[in-house]
């Protein structure tokens, strides 16, 4: 199969025609490879790959033979190395699989790499030291996003159709915004993330993945949702397989629309324009799309200092776990300085302090839930503007501590972390583009928790309405 090819399909249609024996799983896996050759260079995406293991027989799982890629973070792949973007972890090898890599098997995944992530997932850009930025196809001097930046960057130069993805701030939604891609968010516990962990960041971080269509999302979901033994919460079963979803007409929604962030900054005008596009859209398939005013039960100022403490704390514990297992420093030998400055912010929170952070969560986990009594789903951009360029994160970074590396990132992707603080469904769709640059803009819908299923419907609906599968970067490998 050429790439010319291999690039026109999602991942359903990989895998209808391995099991069709239209073609084998041996030459999808050598186009994706022959795919990467080709962009990787100019891209950075992928940091290593590897010889994969035997292909499952076609046909024998849905998404048999369909070529893929790990984030370097989040899931382990035993006999490989999981790094974590961090000269800190550098070297680390998985012993065992993981849950979730268990079930990428299962259905079907032929893994053969991993992708970039920032130090320690620890940024919405994906420019780590360990190994350098990663570009974004669309415009290489721009960020790709983060933390799955080299997986977002991956999908949308057509290395692989769909890839894994960690979120616990956007970290899915942001890359799927930047490079023009589904990306979806689903609720805490929809994913099982042991079994080292009972939950990442106290249920923030979530797993999922990105694609080029919405399909291979939900069909991806239906193959790894659901709790293993021992999980601390579980999220309520879905009515029907999310795939079935997908086809499904969302019937009229009440939708509400939250254009400005909270924190007091602006909506770009070009992405407020786009906003506007979407509304009308929206409003043209039958849905009652009005303004809300959603809040959040706190100040925006309190839930910052409160998740820069829940945030640093967490990471401070990971940190020194990592330096006693690797016998490393915790300096900047080892770490990068905002990753530094956030770990000595983390080891001066107090159990009170932490403990008034959960409290807090729960509250803006309560006032969403009111919320989405009134609205069905709420859409806000996903970012508030086009992609940052390539070292915008870093300038002034040693002057901030974790409170306000954190408040930087909460700058530029503001719309986001809330529905990781409650828990609730996420996605960004690529619904339009800026008409100057033609970078990508991607628009975030949420809804209540475990309703996986509505967002689906919709964004099913809008992929027929307004389809994104034509639009290619400038790095393609196609």
């Amino acid at each position: 199969m050429r790439v010319t090819e291999y690039t026109g399909f999602d991942a359903v249609g990989l895998a209808a025609l391995a099991a069709a024996g239209e073609v084998a799983p041996a030459e999808l896996e050598a186009a994706a490879r022959e795919a990467a050759r080709a962009v990787n260079p100019r891209l950075n995406a992928i940091v290593e790959t590897w010889p994969s293991d035997d292909a499952p027989r076609p046909g024998s799982a849905p998404l048999a033979g369909v070529p893929f890629l790990i984030k370097d973070i989040g899931v382990a792949m035993a006999g490989r190395r999981m790094e974590l973007g961090s000269r800190l972890a550098a070297g680390n090898v998985a012993g065992d699989d993981s849950c979730l890599m268990r079930r990428f098997r299962r259905a079907g995944l032929v893994t053969f790499g991993r992708t970039a992530t920032p130090e320690l997932a620890y940024s919405n850009t994906t420019e780590s030291a360990l190994f350098g930025p990663t570009r974004n196809p669309w415009d290489p001097r721009r960020s790709a996003g983060g933390s799955s930046g080299g997986a977002g960057a991956a999908v949308a130069a057509g290395v692989v159709p769909v890839a894994h993805g960690t979120d616990a701030a956007g970290s899915l939604r942001i890359p799927a915004a930047f490079n023009g891609l589904f990306g979806l968010k689903p609720s805490r516990g929809r994913v099982p993330v042991g079994p080292q962990f009972d939950e990442i960041f106290n249920g923030l971080a979530v797993h999922g993945s990105l694609s080029r269509t919405v399909r291979d999302s939900a069909v991806l979901l239906d193959q790894i949702r659901g709790p293993e033994p021992g999980d601390p919460y579980a999220a309520p079963e879905p009515s029907r397989p999310y795939a079935e979803e997908v086809t499904r007409a969302p019937g009229p929604l009440r939708i509400g629309v939250l254009a400005q962030p909270w924190g007091g900054n602006r909506t770009a005008t070009r992405v407020a324009e786009a906003l506007a596009r979407t509304v009308r859209l929206l409003e043209s398939l039958g849905h009652r799309v009005e303004e809300a005013e959603v809040d959040l039960g706190v100040d925006w100022e309190e839930l910052l200092l409160a998740s820069a403490r829940q945030w640093t704390a967490n990471l401070a514990s990971d940190i020194d776990a990592l330096a006693a297992a690797f016998g490393r420093p915790v300096d900047l030998s080892t770490l990068e300085p905002p990753t530094l400055a956030s770990y000595r912010y983390g080891k001066r929170v107090s159990g009170t302090e932490f403990v008034e952070a959960l409290a807090l969560r729960n509250r803006v986990s309560r006032g969403l839930a009111r919320h989405f009594e009134a609205h069905d789903l709420l859409l806000t951009p996903t970012l508030p503007d086009l992609p940052v360029p390539l070292g915008t994160h870093a300038e002034d970074v040693e002057a901030l501590d974790g409170l306000g590396w954190l408040r930087r990132l909460f700058d530029i992707s503001p719309f986001s972390a809330v529905f990781n603080v409650a828990g609730t469904p996420a996605m960004s769709v690529p619904l339009t583009a800026d008409p100057d640059s033609g970078l990508p803009i991607g628009m975030q819908f949420a809804a209540g928790y475990g309703l996986e299923g509505r967002l689906f419907r919709l964004a099913g609906q809008l992929e027929q309405a307004s389809p994104w599968s034509g639009r290619t970067p400038a790095v393609w490998a196609g």
